[in-house]
């Protein structure tokens, strides 16, 4: 089966950090783009950073510039969220994608259309 198993959310203190990961299976990893969206209660789901394929160039939205910086490990078939200095207006239910990367643009990543599996996402939560 294709999987996308994110992991790693929980309830942090605004200024902490967390570290998420989205586990792949089921798919040639490598030839693929991976987004994390997220979703809070009563609004649609917004992208928030995104990577090519093999290492590729990265796109995210201003509200997490600075903050999140996506990596990935092709040989692990998995893709990091490391998120420092949260904010409480970052809590949501975060959701990894993946994308079969055949266009150059970075930002065509960065929308929801191009992805074709999704997980199940993990609940982040900020105190204030």
């Amino acid at each position: 089966d294709v999987q996308l198993q994110a992991s790693g959310g929980g309830l942090v203190q605004a200024g902490g950090s967390l570290r998420l990961s989205c586990a792949a299976s089921g798919f040639t990893f490598d030839d693929y783009a991976i987004g994390w969206f997220r979703q809070a209660p009563g609004k649609e789901r917004e992208p928030v950073i995104c990577i090519n394929s093999d290492d590729g160039s990265t796109n995210y939205a201003d509200s997490v510039k600075g903050r999140f910086t996506i990596s990935r490990d092709n040989a692990k078939d998995t893709v990091y969220l490391q998120i420092n200095s949260l904010k409480p207006e970052d809590t949501a239910v975060y959701v990894c994608a993946a994308a079969r990367d055949t266009v150059d643009y970075r930002g065509y990543y960065y929308q929801s259309d191009p992805y074709d599996h999704w997980g199940q996402g993990t609940q982040v939560t900020v105190s204030s």
